[in-house]
């Protein structure tokens, strides 16, 4: 699963999605509100909170269908700049 920070960072940007709800790997971003001005800041900000940088590959719709794809995506690129 994903850390703390994560979800903190995304919660803001999913407007549909209760507090007391869970959010889990599988749910979807775009049900929940995400927008695509919402994308673009929620891009800048994990970029700023992780220090890393979106590939271009990356960014794509499907990096932003749900929180696991995202959080993959993430993931992936801090063993990339760790390594």
């Amino acid at each position: 699963m994903w850390d703390d920070r994560f979800e903190q960072i995304l919660r803001p940007f999913l407007p549909f999605l209760p507090p007391q709800e869970e959010l889990t790997p599988e749910t979807d971003l775009k049900d929940l509100g995400l927008d695509s001005l919402g994308t673009v800041q929620l891009l800048g900000t994990l970029e700023e909170t992780y220090q890393l940088r979106f590939r271009d590959s990356a960014l794509t719709m499907d990096t932003f269908r749900t929180a696991g794809v995202l959080w993959d995506t993430v993931q992936s690129m801090l063993q990339s700049t760790a390594s």
